[in-house]
């Protein structure tokens, strides 16, 4: 079975500040210490995946469109340090316009990825900067770890790969 890494989008692979829904390329900068930490974390065969909330959809603020051509321009900028993104799981709906079974707090993608993936969830996390992402990592059975918007995830990274977390 393989170990796994899922990271929040917004505040935790990119920054969010100054902007309610990150959709276009000019605003979306990768945060301090991603890359690095991406790369150790592949390199010690860790599984990477994105699982992300992008209520602005169901809003009407931008299309699916718009994250794709965002999404295809992130795994661009990893693809060039060799970091392979296995999925980027993404809920399009918001709870204030109808309710559905992907966006977290569910736990629905992760448990997805989980079982299509054969993951051990004993050695698997998620990393997010709000409490809706750590009660998806509980509910799909894995570690969570909150980190505040736009930190650096450096230091986690070396105690997950050490298993002190």
């Amino acid at each position: 079975m393989q170990k796994a890494i899922f990271l929040d989008r917004d505040g935790v692979i990119n920054s969010d500040i100054g902007h309610y829904y990150i959709y276009q390329i000019k605003d979306f900068v990768i945060n301090e210490g991603i890359i690095s930490s991406l790369k150790k974390f592949s390199d010690n065969g860790y599984l990477l995946f994105i699982v992300t909330n992008q209520g602005g959809i169901a809003k009407g603020i931008y299309t699916k469109k718009d994250v794709h051509i965002l999404h295809q321009h992130l795994l661009e900028i990893l693809n060039k340090e060799s970091i392979r993104i296995e999925k980027i799981y993404m809920c399009p709906h918001h709870d204030s316009i109808a309710p559905c079974k992907c966006r977290k707090p569910s736990p629905f993608f992760i448990q997805q990825a989980l079982n299509d993936f054969h993951i051990n969830k004993d050695l698997s996390y998620m990393i997010g900067d709000s409490e809706r992402d750590i009660e998806s990592a509980k509910a799909a059975g894995i570690k969570g770890i909150k980190i505040n918007p736009n930190e650096n995830i450096s230091s986690y990274c070396d105690k997950i790969i050490k298993g002190e977390i």
